[in-house]
């Protein structure tokens, strides 16, 4: 059973979102404003600027190999599998701690409701949504992601009211001095609260449920960047602006105080309700990508197989159950502080890898590595982008190094006590190593690889081809076709189909440029070329009762198949291309081609021909018998 494609731009914008607004909105801008204060707005604001290269890297990677596990498979193919390794359990585990730093916020903004809530009571509540996120996500991904849009949505809504109405309120005096504590707290505070925006590129953990991940993927993530940053900054330059200097960095609710300096108890339980939001939110998309690391190291035998089993539903069961398990084991054992500084510092090592992992990816020279979308600023952004994550772990202080030791030390462990010696594999920095010593030290294993997904990303499925001839134009010409006169028909019909020039068609099936490929056998030619554009493919089938010239050295034709496409299509193109031959390699055209009643049992001849076909090596180019 295979993960169903099933997630639009709409649930791409919400996961991503959800991911990022919950604690670090509605509960860390307090811990942050306590280390610098008043430029905790700058903080966050730098925190959203020093994302920017991940966000470019993961896009670029993501429309190249949308594949569920995301980064780690990013990692893992660039790196190799120790550091797939790495990657994937820093993925894993720091969607885990930020999930569940969420569902803790959850547990402490119900002390609202109730304040006589004790913390065992507030981490029961947390365990018990943990929970019931695990149920929503085991029963379908669509299910998670329709609950994901309706929740994100009215909490957007909400924080914009927010925003548009306290910001009437605000004491600007309140914001002096800016930097108390100096602008080197302003980028310690950018390093704890770079947690808020982890979420971004969460949404690589599905991109293999994605539908038209090559347009979704990297707009819903560049949406949600652009319009979650925004709100961040605003909402807490408001906040600031509304709560007292002295009250703010003592408080676990920041802005449910902020709701209250100008609404009063109204506006404190409007915020209230929206920070629940946000923590469901965060928590349901936090199981839901989380769980797509283990599922997919798995696949690759860095973890046990049980972690790649799907349910009837579609979804990895196993993999999700596992990592509810451990989300509730950090809830019991961490405090406030350390959880968020643990999580931002696997957050930092995932994305250090994440842009080498671009770095080594385009380095390789790889034919097959094709992405959709290229990042700029190529590799300046990515070393920058490295440079500052390595500073800021150093500046977040002991803790974080601390906690970068221990998880090399465990990751290291795992592997080479699992996987090491088990799976042979190739990695885009073998790739890198043979162009720098000029010997070739692999198989094109990786190439292969990253063909298949290619082919599985353009859709280049056996049902498009079938849509394509039963929906292709069929040209039955009954009187013999000099050459010039064939190419006028076709692309008088091509244009119209195409709405490209019928001129430019003329003169590309009259001519004969060097891209252009015939295929002639004994009664039968396929010519096919390029045409500028995007998202542009066709197909022709003819019949010439009386035989058709192509050349003065080719004999006369009786079918022929036209196939037209722009570059980006390249892939079912060729496909398309092999297909046709070994259809004519079935049929028999004295016969059933030529004595056809009509353009219907034409098509039907076409649909059983190919049918009956040997299969042939997918991915071949056709073979030519004669290129003109």
């Amino acid at each position: 059973m295979a993960l169903k494609k099933e997630l639009g731009l709409l649930e791409v914008f919400c996961i991503s979102s959800g991911a990022m607004i919950s604690s670090g909105l509605f509960i860390l801008p307090a811990l942050a404003y306590a280390k610098t204060g008043p430029s905790v707005i700058l903080a966050y604001l730098l925190a959203s600027i020093m994302v920017i290269p991940t966000v470019l890297a993961a896009a670029e990677l993501t429309t190249a190999m949308p594949k569920s596990g995301g980064i780690y498979f990013f990692i893992d193919r660039s790196m190799g599998p120790m550091m797939g390794a790495l990657g994937g359990l820093a993925d894993w585990l720091s969607l885990a701690f930020k999930s569940a730093f969420a569902l803790l916020g959850m547990g402490i903004f119900l002390v609202l409701f109730n304040p006589g809530f004790t913390m065992f009571h507030i981490k029961l509540i947390a365990i018990a949504f943990c929970l019931f996120f695990a149920a929503i996500n085991i029963r379908g991904v669509k299910l998670a992601g329709v609950f994901q849009v309706i929740i994100v949505i009215a909490l957007i809504v909400l924080l914009v009211l927010y925003v548009a109405t306290g910001i009437f309120s605000i004491q600007f005096s309140r914001y002096v001095p800016f930097v108390p504590m100096g602008v080197g707290s302003v980028f310690a505070t950018a390093g704890l609260v770079f947690i808020s925006f982890a979420g971004l590129t969460k949404i690589a953990a599905v991109a293999g449920e994605v539908k038209n991940p090559g347009r979704n993927l990297p707009l819903g993530m560049f949406l949600s960047w652009s319009i979650i940053s925004i709100i961040y900054v605003l909402v807490i330059f408001v906040t600031v602006g509304l709560v007292d200097p002295v009250e703010l960095p003592t408080t676990l609710i920041p802005i449910s105080l902020g709701g209250e300096a100008y609404l009063g108890l109204l506006g404190f339980v409007i915020m209230g309700v929206a920070a629940l939001l946000a923590f469901i939110s965060t928590g349901n998309a936090g199981v839901l990508t989380a769980s797509r690391s283990p599922m997919a190291m798995g696949k690759d035998g860095l973890l046990p197989p049980t972690f790649e089993k799907l349910s009837k539903y579609g979804t990895p069961w196993f993999s999700i159950l596992f990592t509810t398990a451990f989300m509730i084991l950090v809830i019991v054992v961490l405090d406030l502080e350390n959880f968020v500084k643990t999580a931002s510092t696997l957050i930092l090592i995932l994305y250090i890898f994440t842009n080498l992992s671009l770095i080594f990816m385009r380095e390789s020279n790889m034919h097959h590595y094709r992405p959709k979308y290229k990042a700029p600023f190529y590799p300046w952004a990515q070393v920058i982008g490295i440079i500052i994550y390595i500073f800021l772990i150093f500046e977040m202080g002991f803790i974080p190094l601390v906690t970068v030791g221990i998880f090399t030390l465990c990751g290291l462990g795992w592997y080479f006590f699992y996987a090491h010696g088990k799976i042979k594999r190739e990695y885009a920095l073998l790739y890198v190593v043979e162009r720098a010593i000029g010997i070739k030290t692999r198989d094109n294993l990786l190439e292969e690889e990253l063909r298949a997904i290619l082919l599985d990303r353009g859709d280049i499925t056996e049902k498009r081809f079938k849509e394509k001839i039963k929906n292709c134009a069929i040209l039955d010409i009954d009187y013999f076709v000099p050459p010039a006169e064939f190419a006028k028909i076709v692309a008088k019909l091509l244009s119209e189909r195409l709405n490209v020039g019928e001129d430019t068609l003329y003169a590309r099936l009259l001519n004969r440029e060097k891209d252009s490929n015939i295929v002639v056998r004994p009664g039968f030619a396929v010519i096919s070329f390029y045409i500028k554009g995007n998202h542009k493919f066709e197909m022709v089938l003819v019949r010439t009762k009386k035989g058709a010239l192509f050349s003065d050295e080719s004999g006369l034709v009786h079918a022929a198949f036209i196939v037209v496409s722009s570059p980006d299509e390249q892939s079912f193109y060729f496909h398309s291309l092999m297909w046709l031959i070994q259809i004519e390699e079935q049929m028999d055209f004295d016969k059933e081609w030529t004595e056809a009643k009509d353009d219907e049992e034409l098509r039907q001849i076409l649909l059983s021909s190919w049918e009956k076909r040997d299969g042939g090596g997918v991915g071949q180019k056709p073979r030519s018998t004669s290129r003109r």
